[in-house]
């Protein structure tokens, strides 16, 4: 296992993050409470650092089994939670959104639940419509402050919005959101259009949920195997359309080449773009297969025929300034003016 910083700190973090929302039974489909402490112990030995999870996972059951499994490993271990979400289904009004009070709220909860006296990580979960930006930006500033949270980040957020949280938090001498989260694998490129290029621009560290498609990216449904598709029905992508099929052809044949998994195909290709996997696993073995992908390295040619068989279009402006960056004038041509040889960095 290598490790990498949290985004512009000093916060050491492993390559591969464990997401433990399979870590509970209470949305009807999870781990025992036995498999989530071998899962645990399997990726600490492996030298994982990082679990992540958050308020409404297994209505908070994730959370207090998380608790019960860090023990003696606490001060090495750093814990990820969210908050935005009900913790339960009969949660009130005031107990969701991202208000201030929503914040504090919650974050009390969570500390309850993990058995800890801080957060070291701490996510907007979504945008919830009404809170502004300011008031998202300042709560997280003062959180932090108390000692409760020790670093935040934004998930799921549009770059607009992570831009102006950032921006804001510098120019007010706030501290600074260090990181992104959201959907991103080889099904699902969305996010290289405005926040990978954002997250690169602002030094935050880029995670990336369901790098395998929910499962889709494993081939277990080509297959005919059942997952989360038949027992939980969300966060699902399904093989409908024909970049998908492309898709999943390259990377069953990119593994067949290789010795590894499709799923380690997968998540060796989002390592080697260099957004940080969250890993989902529900059983020890599938974690097992998941830490395999550290020992796969992808040639050139094989990132070729990925990113070919997966490119999304960019869209405007993309495409337009992309093509704009080829005349002569812009990219350095015949005709250009300027020197890319002497011009300053």
């Amino acid at each position: 296992m290598h490790y990498r910083h949290l985004g512009r700190t000093g916060l050491r973090i492993s390559q591969l993050a464990l997401g433990v929302a399979n870590f509970g039974g209470r949305w009807g489909h999870g781990a025992s409470r036995e498999d989530a402490d071998r899962i645990y112990r399997q990726y600490r030995e492996a030298g994982g650092n990082f679990v992540d999870t958050a308020s409404n996972y297994q209505f908070g059951e994730s959370e207090e089994i998380t608790g019960g499994l860090i023990g003696d490993d606490r001060n090495d271990v750093i814990v990820s939670t969210k908050f935005t979400l009900a913790a339960s289904p009969v949660e009130g009004l005031q107990h969701t959104g991202n208000s201030r009070r929503a914040l504090v709220q919650s974050v009390e909860a969570s500390l309850a639940r993990l058995g800890t006296d801080r957060i070291d990580v701490l996510w907007v979960h979504f945008p919830d419509g009404a809170t502004p930006i300011d008031e998202i930006a300042r709560g997280l500033e003062d959180i932090v402050r108390s000692g409760k949270v020790l670093y935040t980040g934004l998930s799921n957020f549009p770059a607009w919005r992570v831009s102006a949280a950032v921006t804001l938090a510098e120019a007010r001498g706030w501290i600074a959101p260090s990181a992104v989260q959201f959907e991103y694998s080889l099904v699902e490129r969305t996010a290289d259009r405005d926040i990978i290029p954002m997250a690169d621009a602002y030094g935050l560290t880029p995670f990336g949920w369901s790098p395998l498609g929910g499962g889709l990216l494993t081939g277990k449904y080509r297959r005919g195997e059942e997952g989360r598709l038949q027992k939980l029905g969300i966060v699902i992508r399904k093989e409908d359309d024909d970049r998908t099929t492309a898709t999943m052809d390259e990377v069953i044949a990119v593994a067949h080449e290789t010795g590894a998994t499709a799923g380690q195909i997968a998540i060796a290709w989002s390592l080697q773009r260099g957004v940080l996997p969250l890993l989902g696993p529900r059983t020890p073995e599938q974690l097992a297969d998941n830490l395999g992908a550290l020992d796969v390295t992808l040639t050139t040619e094989h990132l070729e025929r990925l990113e070919l068989a997966s490119a999304i279009s960019l869209g405007f402006p993309h495409d337009m300034n992309a093509g704009q960056a080829n005349r002569d004038n812009v990219s350095g041509g015949k005709d250009a003016l300027i020197d890319h040889a002497v011009s300053p960095r």
